[in-house]
């Protein structure tokens, strides 16, 4: 302790959320408002695993209906709170005994769950929110892939699963340990 504080004066305190759910989704909103889920992920790992490293299925699997539509409505307050135009991830931890919960992570940005939500879906994001950038709405932005609007929700009648692949035999003195630090 003695050699932490010699570092810094400042301490962060914060409450262990491992072993809770790690939740995720994809909202897309535009200037008028207009706003979508586009993917919700679910991570087989619990919190404490970098979601890069972890097991991720589309959609949830684990989650009842109440709390599923419960972090969808607070994930399109959250975009609509902060102004976000665009595409944004959303991450929780959800207590796995309750419906409590807490915002991890909000990036108002593309990501690597992005491309995940993406392939899983059909759903063109990176095209989306670039004709969102540009202002149009997107009831009036044509889905590429469907030729319909991109003002939809898409619905998974199956299951995709991302599997992490690491190739560590390529360097030497590596842990196979995985954390909350992507390798």
């Amino acid at each position: 302790a003695q050699q932490a504080v010699a570092h810094s004066s400042q301490f962060i305190i914060d409450k262990s959320l491992k072993g809770w759910k790690e939740v995720e989704y994809e909202v897309v909103r535009d200037a008028y408002d207009n706003c979508i889920t586009v993917c919700n992920m679910e991570n087989v790992d619990p919190l404490g695993i970098h979601t890069g490293e972890s097991i991720v299925v589309a959609p949830s699997q684990t989650l009842s209906n109440r709390e599923y539509n419960m972090l969808r409505t607070v994930a399109i307050k959250v975009i609509r709170h902060f102004g976000i135009v665009g595409e944004c991830n959303i991450q929780y931890a959800l207590n796995p005994y309750s419906e409590e919960y807490y915002i991890i992570e909000v990036n108002a940005r593309l990501s690597r769950s992005s491309a995940l939500a993406s392939k899983a879906t059909g759903y063109p994001l990176a095209y989306v929110a670039a004709k969102l950038s540009l202002g149009i709405a997107l009831p009036n932005i044509k889905n590429s892939v469907t030729g319909k609007t991109a003002c939809f929700e898409p619905s998974l009648d199956y299951c995709v699963v991302k599997i992490p692949r690491w190739d560590l035999s390529k360097f030497q003195r590596v842990s196979t340990k995985i954390g909350s630090s992507m390798k």
